[in-house]
């Protein structure tokens, strides 16, 4: 970790490099304060997917034409909007999570912050870099914009309050369309920290530390959060250990393809996990 951060880049720069060297299908560009967020065809900020209005139904629009290219015929409104919100949940949780796993460093982003395009190749955000958490030892704690608490547990405690600020307003858009309120809103925001960050950590060689990491920021009764990170294992053929975990929410893929759940789908039984997993390392 650098002593400094060079003046135009955040303190949470390098994890985003990092992240996308890794995982190039995720991309974060920082602005300078004075620059607004890109305006081209494509763009959304969180604001306007808060405020449920076009905006939010050109995004959806997105999801409804891949659905009709992908599947021949088209899917609920109720399935296209739990899409759109997985499709933005799933790497805007990254923004926050990845940071600190990797430098134990929380960024605030409320939604005023925050643009995201995912039409143009890689998923892409614009963001405002601005105050952000760390811990005591951390070079960057003298920094501007810095607040430093005390131990691991209070800079768990700012993640969960980081992602939950930036989602709040955003479920609140996309709740109604959904027909979803509540705990099954904030069960899919917990899924959704869990196997972003879990799947990147993958990526960088570190899947087993972030099994650990994600088991003690989401424990169960961590409100607004739904459930725990929830891990387990499973046997797998000459027994190979395989882990799983048990989503809190459905994605509603089901609803289309009724036979290809993904693995950790509370739809699918443990015989189909191990089989699901079992191919998927053999890949």
């Amino acid at each position: 970790m650098p002593a400094q951060e060079p003046a135009h880049h955040s303190p949470v720069a390098a994890a985003y490099a990092h992240m996308t060297k890794a995982f190039p299908g995720l991309t974060v560009t920082e602005l300078p304060p004075d620059r607004q967020p890109p305006q081209t065809p494509g763009w959304v900020t969180a604001t306007e997917l808060a405020t449920a209005g076009p905006a939010l139904d050109t995004f959806l629009a997105w999801d409804h034409a891949q659905v009709l290219r992908d599947h021949g015929r088209p899917a609920r409104p109720d399935v296209i909007a739990s899409f759109g919100l997985h499709r933005y949940a799933w790497p805007a949780c990254l923004l926050i999570t990845v940071p600190w796993f990797l430098h134990r460093r929380v960024p605030r982003y409320p939604m005023t912050h925050v643009s995201y395009d995912r039409t143009h190749g890689p998923m892409t955000f614009a963001v405002h870099p601005g105050p952000f958490t760390c811990l005591p030892d951390d070079p960057a704690a003298t920094l501007p914009g810095a607040r430093v608490v005390p131990d691991e547990e209070a800079l768990r405690a700012e993640v969960r309050t980081a992602v939950a600020e930036h989602m709040e307003p955003v479920l609140a858009g996309f709740g109604p369309r959904m027909r979803r309120r509540g705990r099954a809103l904030w069960g899919m925001v917990t899924d959704e920290v869990v196997e972003g960050l879990w799947y990147v950590a993958d990526l960088l060689g570190e899947k087993k530390r972030a099994e650990r990491e994600l088991e003690l920021l989401l424990p169960g009764a961590t409100k607004p959060y739904v459930g725990s990170a929830a891990f387990r294992e499973l046997t797998g053929p000459n027994g190979t250990p395989l882990t799983t975990r048990d989503r809190v929410s459905c994605c509603m893929f089901y609803t289309l393809a009724p036979e290809d759940t993904c693995a950790t789908c509370p739809r699918t039984c443990d015989a189909d996990r191990i089989a699901k997993l079992t191919a998927a390392a053999a890949s």
